[in-house]
């Protein structure tokens, strides 16, 4: 099996980036991304760290895949959960743990800042596939459902 390294993302990789969100949002949700609103979401992470990072996996120097961490504080726990969002495994690397990497990654850095309360993310209802890696890296489901006011897919 080939290495698979795992590094913060740069505004070079920005149309991966773009590439994979559109990818992921087709295949797991149907909906087609609006392209120069979506490179200008990924854009404003590079110019506001505050936002959250990307990071990049890759596989013999090739990008394989991808994950953003954004925060959120918790007054209950005096502390910051960091969100994994924007997940995206490229189809040919997929089964060869590339998510695992980027999941150690990030919750190799999370244990080690004594800011951080725990990870979080959110999942497709139906995307059975993706909740079944999620367990397996040893997350668990909670007792939480997600609601929303989506303001932009309202307008569209």
């Amino acid at each position: 099996m080939s290495e698979i390294t795992v590094r913060v993302a740069t505004p070079a990789d920005a149309e991966f980036l773009v590439r994979g969100n559109a990818a992921m949002a087709l295949e797991t949700e149907g909906i087609s991304l609006d392209l120069d609103r979506l490179r200008d979401g990924v854009h404003a992470v590079f110019e506001r760290p505050a936002r959250g990072v990307y990071y990049v996996a890759e596989v013999d120097g090739r990008r394989a895949g991808m994950m953003m961490v954004t925060y959120e504080w918790s007054d209950w726990r005096n502390g910051d959960f960091w969100w994994i969002q924007s997940v995206y495994v490229e189809k040919e690397f997929r089964g060869q743990g590339v998510f695992a990497a980027l999941y150690r990654n990030v919750e190799g850095l999370a244990q080690t800042n004594s800011g951080v309360v725990g990870l979080r993310l959110y999942v497709e209802h139906e995307n059975g596939r993706a909740q079944a890696t999620y367990e397996r890296v040893g997350m668990a489901k909670t007792v939480y459902e997600m609601f929303e006011v989506d303001f932009v897919l309202r307008r569209a």
